[in-house]
């Protein structure tokens, strides 16, 4: 007899659930409603600054990447301060050197997705059309395959450019946006005129950043906002002082301010002369000013996932157009029904952040009101679907769709705005690996959740939502079978039995332990063919070491074995 050989795939190794970081800065805002005058002068210092602090990055890059000692700052804020004050000097050569290292953090996400989207194309350009080697596929078409080696001539020439730009340390950096600078060369397809244009792209490259001290009058001497009456003033840069309306050089508006989110943290820093940051940006769709106040925060050490043994969580499953939620206890039990939460990721990047904020309200909501000490997230990325999603993702028009959705999907947005509202509304955010998530859930427990549920119906989604809050439990995915919703007795430990950590306490043990050759507790019937008298005296005689028959699924009668059919307290023969 030929066994046949079958190709199981193994399964990735699941990383450990850990606590989000709690957000170690706040940032609020306010709107400046400024008179043509203010406007005006405001206009003009943000522009002055904004053409010395472009030539100051420009000098920052041809340096490269060095040490924080050969960067020349001392150098480059000297000749600054000549142009405007010490102060805005120093915050404009801070803000340079962030600047040139995010560009630099960006550079090398970007070599390592060309690099990723190469290697595939070739590993799929080596395969004969139509055939297959391995688990690669070449491509289907002669024509496919022809336009796929012309995009691999144009990623590689761009990946030698990245990586030699990389090697020498001088990223391309487009302050105001590459974006908004493409629109310049198809203003008729964008609806702008050129004097529009022009306006959003000098809005975007003002600078008017004063970075906070410590123990000078409200927390700031650049740009200083008066708790008491809301009064803002500034510091004039020193080819811009004839237009001071106040000693010292100072600019006062006269318009007044006054923050409302989070406005007591804001007046506790400025009455102890703590350091705040100010902000003053300008919308030119709008035409409208804003000031922003921002200050870093102490950290604040979270619980580990272990200390929320026996806590209720809300698990979370984000999807393309709505967060699937569903609540459990510390046992991982599902408690209530399934929740679906609308999510709408159209339209501009402050409209679908604003929506994508009122969610995560509704989620706290429903969190507070089922008692739950936290949120269980996925540790969401998508980096390598975005990366070579052409290549692995479909083809076609549903492919591109399919492509356009996970795109789509605000992961990383998500988990910090889920951090920082969290963490103010007293919740722990918990993220968990994400692999097998839908498909376990969609085994183990959609059809559980559909027999529980009784106003919604329940999907996948929300399946693999409770698989993601088990997880941060410390739970398997697996339901402990021979356990029935309908026993109440069992319902407190009816999901644990299998995987779960024991050093989290997940695991609840009631009676003696389950194995093969034992009863288990509480599920005892009555047999076939007796009394519960005749059954208690049959006990006894197969305790004695008696031979007895039973009748089996088929309702003939067959031997029962004598080792099996012994309580667990029994003694052996030999004692």
């Amino acid at each position: 007899m030929t066994r046949l050989k079958t190709r199981t795939r193994a399964l990735r190794t699941l990383a450990a659930p850990f606590t989000v970081a709690a957000p170690t800065g706040a940032r609020i805002r306010t709107r400046l409603r400024l008179s043509p005058q203010d406007a005006d002068v405001l206009w003009q210092v943000g522009r002055h600054l904004g053409s010395h602090y472009r030539a100051d990055l420009a000098a920052r890059v041809r340096i490269g990447t060095v040490s924080a000692k050969e960067t020349r700052r001392t150098e480059r804020k000297k000749a600054l301060t000549a142009v405007s004050s010490s102060r805005w000097a120093g915050a404009m050569t801070r803000r340079s050197e962030d600047q040139y290292q995010l560009a630099m953090r960006t550079l090398r996400a970007e070599v390592v997705s060309l690099a990723r989207t190469v290697k595939v194309i070739r590993n799929r350009l080596a395969v004969p059309c139509g055939q297959r080697a391995g688990r690669i596929s070449g491509y289907p078409t002669r024509s496919e395959r022809t336009a796929k080696q012309g995009r691999l001539h144009v990623l590689t020439a761009r990946l030698d450019a990245a990586r030699n730009r990389l090697e020498s340390g001088h990223p391309t950096i487009v302050l105001g946006g590459r974006r908004l600078l493409g629109t310049r060369h198809d203003l008729d397809h964008t609806g702008l005129t050129e004097h529009e244009w022009r306006r959003r792209w000098d809005a975007a490259r003002v600078f008017l950043t004063a970075d906070g001290e410590s123990g000078v009058p409200y927390g700031n001497y650049t740009i200083a906002v008066d708790p008491t009456d809301g009064s803002v003033s500034l510091v004039l840069p020193l080819p811009l002082r004839h237009l001071a309306n106040s000693p010292r050089g100072r600019y006062r508006l006269a318009c007044t301010v006054a923050f409302s989110h989070r406005r007591e943290e804001w007046l506790d820093r400025v009455t102890a002369n703590r350091a705040v940051r100010y902000d003053i940006t300008f919308d030119a769709r709008r035409g409208r000013q804003y000031l922003d106040a921002s200050w870093s925060t102490p950290a604040v050490p979270q619980p580990a996932p272990e200390d929320l043994a026996g806590e209720r969580l809300l698990g979370v499953d984000l999807n393309a157009n709505h967060l699937a939620a569903c609540v459990i206890d510390g046992h991982g039990n599902p408690i209530g029904n399934p929740h679906t939460i609308p999510l709408d990721l159209s339209g501009s990047t402050t409209t679908r952040d604003g929506r994508l904020r009122a969610a995560i309200t509704e989620l706290i909501r429903h969190a507070r009101q089922h008692g739950c000490a936290g949120i269980a997230i996925e540790n969401l990325a998508f980096t390598d679907a975005r990366t070579t999603g052409r290549e692995t993702m479909g083809r076609g028009r549903r492919g591109k769709a399919f492509r356009r959705t996970v795109a789509g999907i605000p992961t990383g947005r998500f988990r910090d705005r889920i951090a920082g509202m969290s963490h103010h509304a007293g919740l722990v955010v918990i993220a968990v690996d994400p692999a097998y998530t839908s498909r376990w859930g969609g085994r183990h427990w959609h059809a559980a959740l559909s027999r529980q549920t009784t106003h919604s119906r329940a999907t996948r989604h929300h399946a693999a939502s409770l698989v993601i809050a088990r997880r941060a439990h410390g739970h398997g995915a697996r339901r402990r079978p021979g356990v029935t919703r309908a026993r109440t007795e069992d319902r407190a430990g009816r999901a644990t039995g299998q995987t779960g950590s024991r050093a989290m306490g997940a695991r609840i043990a009631k009676g003696p332990p389950r194995t093969p050759r034992t009863t288990p507790m509480g599920k005892t019937r009555q047999r076939h063919g007796g009394t519960p008298a005749t059954q208690a005296s049959r006990t006894v005689r197969e305790a004695a070491g008696q031979h007895t028959s039973g009748i089996g699924e088929s309702g003939r009668r067959r031997p029962i074995n004598q080792e099996r059919s012994r309580p667990i307290d029994a003694p052996d023969a030999d004692s």
